[in-house]
């Protein structure tokens, strides 16, 4: 399927929030509409190191958002490049788009001088997994949370 990925733009914000919906709902999250304004101003904040990129289809209806951010660590001089939320709407799910998401990011991360790409997933989102072991090997660390 012939698709454009380009950044997000304030103009984006009618077509974003459905996506971003979707993604909140499909890890089972509920946030505040305030949480969402904010965030929708930190992806448009120059000043801010968190980015957001769309996919588009052929007839500019966007299908797809990938939201990432740039962290110091302390085992590497460059940043490393954390893709926090990868989302694609269902219908075009299989079409390519996922997998251009993360090749842009890939693309803006190199770009950077990034040390790294990496992201997390649930462990009941086994379609993502098998997107995820196309491009990627499993990392081998468990994440603890409070």
């Amino acid at each position: 399927m012939p698709m454009a990925v380009r950044p997000l733009n304030v103009a984006d914000r009618e077509a974003w929030s459905p996506l971003w919906q979707g993604y909140l709902e499909f890890y089972k999250t509920e946030l505040a509409p305030e949480i969402t304004d904010f965030t929708w101003s930190r992806l448009l904040d120059p000043v801010e190191d968190m980015h957001c990129l769309i996919a588009e289809n052929d007839s500019g209806e966007m299908i797809g958002i990938v939201h990432y951010l740039y962290h110091r660590v302390t085992c590497a001089v460059a940043d490393q490049c954390y893709l926090e939320d990868l989302f694609v709407a269902e219908d075009a799910r299989g079409t390519g788009a996922g997998l251009a998401l993360i090749a842009a990011v890939y693309a803006a991360a190199d770009a950077r001088g990034a040390d790294q790409v990496y992201w997390l997933t649930q462990d009941f989102n086994t379609d993502g997994w098998r997107l995820y072991d196309r491009v990627e090997r499993v990392a081998p660390f468990i994440k603890y949370q409070q």
